[in-house]
């Protein structure tokens, strides 16, 4: 398996966890009679951390369709090389990043990793041009 393949495995663990961590802070705030609900109506907002991590998660949404679509497309056409390895190696450590950077609410350190797993995206994309 590829380096850009391997990443894109580890990303998807990221996600996981992500989503992971995110659940249990928002059952923290929110309660467990919450967590088991229907869920019906709105929920209270969350605040801190919890609220950090929930608005990091929904950004690795946002960019992680992208990369796996990136890499699958590398992959299927055969144009890995080792700027794609690197473009997913950025991706995958700067959302790694990302994580605890947003969760204590570090400003500007938190956009600087953002904007380098994204170009971990272009790089991987750009092979197929």
């Amino acid at each position: 398996m590829g380096t850009e393949l391997q990443m894109l495995a580890w990303a998807i663990a990221l996600g996981l966890f992500h989503l992971m961590l995110d659940a249990t802070l928002k059952t923290s705030q929110r309660g467990l009679a919450w967590n088991a609900s229907a869920r019906d109506g709105v929920p209270k907002p969350l605040d801190g951390v919890a609220g950090r991590v929930n608005r990091g998660f929904q950004n690795f949404l946002e960019t992680f369709p992208l990369f796996a679509a990136a890499v699958l497309a590398v992959v299927a056409v055969g144009r890995g090389d080792a700027q794609t390895a690197l473009g997913a190696q950025l991706y995958f450590w700067a959302r790694l990043a990302y994580i605890p950077a947003y969760a204590s609410g570090i400003p500007y350190v938190r956009s600087l990793i953002w904007a380098v797993s994204l170009v971990g995206i272009l790089m991987v994309l750009l092979a197929l041009f």
